[in-house]
C-alpha cells in the first residue's frame, strides 16, 4: 500500500486510501457478505495497512451491524487504527419524512444517544472522529449551530476526539469552522461528479481531510470509455483508475472504498501504487 498520509485533525496520521464499512450490512439495502468474510475482510484491511475505517451505528440491517463486526475483528484496536463514525440524521426511516429541525436524529438527546451508541457497539471510551450528517444537501433550513454544539460538548466531557460534517454545503463547512474545529469533511465526489472541486480546494488550504463517498461510482458513458483505455494502459482495472485519481486530484483526498470481497479489497489498497501521469489526469479533465 501507498505510504501516503494526511494527518486526520492535525494528530491522527492515516492512509490515503480508507475502507467503508457499510457495504458490510448491506445497509441501507443491498447485497451483504456471510459473517466469516466480513470479518476476514476487517482484518485483511488492517494486514493491508489501512488504518481509517468509516463506520456509524446506522449501518445495521437484519441483525447485522457494522460496527459489532468491526469490533469483533479487530478488537483490542491497534495504537494507529482511526475509526471514523458519524450521528445525525438518518438516511431512511420515520426521521426522512419529518422538517430537518424535528429529526430524531439531530436533537440534542438524539445527538448524545448516536454518540454513546457508537462508543457501546466500538468497545471504546473516545471516538476518534464523529461525522454530523445532515439531511438533504443544500437545504438551508437544516440546523447545523445547535447540532454542533451539542458535539462539542460532547467533546469536552471527553467522548469525542474530533468533529467533522457529511453531507453539507460549502456555505455550511463555513458555518461549522465558526462553530468548532472541524477534522474532516465527507461528501459524494468522484471522478464523474465533480462539484465539489471548489470545497476539496479549500478544504486542502485550511488543512481539513476531504472523504468522498462513492469513489468509483456513478460513471458517465464518455468517463467511462476513457477510464477503460486508462485502465488498459496501466493494467488496472477502473475502479483503480477512479481511486488513483482521487489520490492524484489533492493530497487531502482520503476516499474509503467499501466492499464485502476479500478480492476487491486487495485491488483498492492497491490502487495507492497506481500512479496517473498528467497526460492521464488531462484525459480524465
Amino acid at each position: 500500500m501507498s505510504d501516503q498520509q494526511w494527518m486526520m485533525g492535525g494528530d491522527l496520521a492515516v492512509g490515503r486510501i480508507g475502507y467503508g464499512a457499510m457495504k458490510l450490512t448491506g445497509w441501507p439495502r443491498g447485497d451483504r457478505p456471510d459473517r466469516d468474510t466480513a470479518l476476514a475482510v476487517l482484518r485483511r484491511a488492517v494486514e493491508l495497512g489501512v488504518n481509517h475505517i468509516d463506520t456509524s451505528n446506522y449501518y445495521t440491517r437484519d441483525g447485522v451491524a457494522a460496527n459489532e463486526l468491526i469490533r469483533t475483528a479487530l478488537h483490542p484496536y491497534p495504537d494507529d487504527l482511526v475509526i471514523v463514525t458519524k450521528v445525525g440524521a438518518l438516511v431512511e426511516g420515520p426521521d426522512i419524512g419529518l422538517p430537518p429541525a424535528e429529526q430524531r436524529g439531530l436533537t440534542p438527546d438524539g445527538l448524545r444517544r448516536g454518540v454513546e451508541a457508537n462508543l457501546r457497539s466500538l468497545g471504546v471510551d473516545r471516538l476518534d472522529v464523529v461525522n454530523l450528517r445532515l439531511g438533504d444537501r443544500g437545504h438551508p433550513d437544516i440546523p447545523l449551530g445547535k447540532p454542533l454544539e451539542t458535539l462539542l460538548a460532547l467533546r469536552d466531557e471527553g467522548l469525542i476526539r474530533h468533529l467533522g460534517v457529511s453531507n453539507v454545503t460549502p456555505d455550511q463547512v463555513a458555518e461549522a469552522r465558526a462553530i468548532a474545529p472541524i477534522a474532516c469533511v465527507q461528501n459524494m465526489y468522484n471522478v464523474a461528479v465533480r462539484d465539489d472541486d471548489p470545497l476539496v480546494d479549500a478544504c486542502a488550504e485550511a488543512g481539513i481531510a476531504y472523504v468522498p463517498f462513492f469513489p468509483v461510482g456513478g460513471f458517465r458513458p464518455v468517463t467511462a470509455e476513457r477510464m477503460d483505455a486508462l485502465a488498459a494502459r496501466h493494467g488496472a482495472t477502473m475502479p483503480q483508475v477512479a481511486l488513483a485519481w482521487l489520490l492524484a486530484r489533492s493530497p487531502n483526498v482520503l476516499p474509503i472504498p467499501g466492499t464485502g470481497s476479500l478480492a476487491h479489497l486487495a485491488e483498492n489498497v492497491a490502487a495507492g501504487e497506481l500512479r496517473l501521469t498528467q497526460e492521464d489526469l488531462a484525459e480524465l479533465a
